[in-house]
């Protein structure tokens, strides 16, 4: 789980770092589990929590050099990866899959899940004009969850 969601957005953190000479946009994504924490998935939101505090760090480094570095943090999705969390939820507690799905979907306020079209719509809003101002900012994007 750490090697995955937070060694991996280091890595590739640091590699994109590399190739930025003048001007950049760092983002990584960590979710609303690294803003709150969720059941069932202690590991995940610790990396997630993890990547958000790395993207924070390096927003400081990077300040003074047109680089910015942010991190996305969009909740529950749909998505291959909600799907499992869906199988881990009835798993766990018995709930049948419709159920499952309602319960994440409650924990945003509208009562949905995040479609991955909003996610890379912030993530191009981020390297757009107008955002130079932006950084070492954790973006819910979450329907006002967080």
């Amino acid at each position: 789980m750490m090697n995955v969601n937070l060694t991996g957005v280091f890595l590739t953190l640091r590699e994109g770092l590399t190739q930025m000479t003048g001007w950049g946009r760092l983002i990584s994504v960590a979710s609303t589990a690294g803003l709150k924490g969720y059941s069932y998935v202690a590991p995940y939101c610790a990396a997630k929590h993890g990547v958000i505090g790395l993207t924070r760090a390096l927003a400081q480094e990077v300040a003074t050099k047109n680089i910015t570095a942010n991190a996305l943090c969009p909740g529950f999705m749909d998505t291959d990866m909600t799907e499992r969390s869906i199988q881990n939820i009835m798993e766990k507690t018995g709930m049948d899959k419709d159920t499952a799905r309602v319960t994440l979907a409650r924990h945003n306020p509208q009562k949905r899940l995040i479609q991955p079209s909003e996610v890379a719509a912030t993530a191009l809003w981020l390297c757009s004009p107008g955002s130079d101002g932006i950084n070492g900012q954790a973006i819910a994007i979450a329907g006002g969850e967080i």
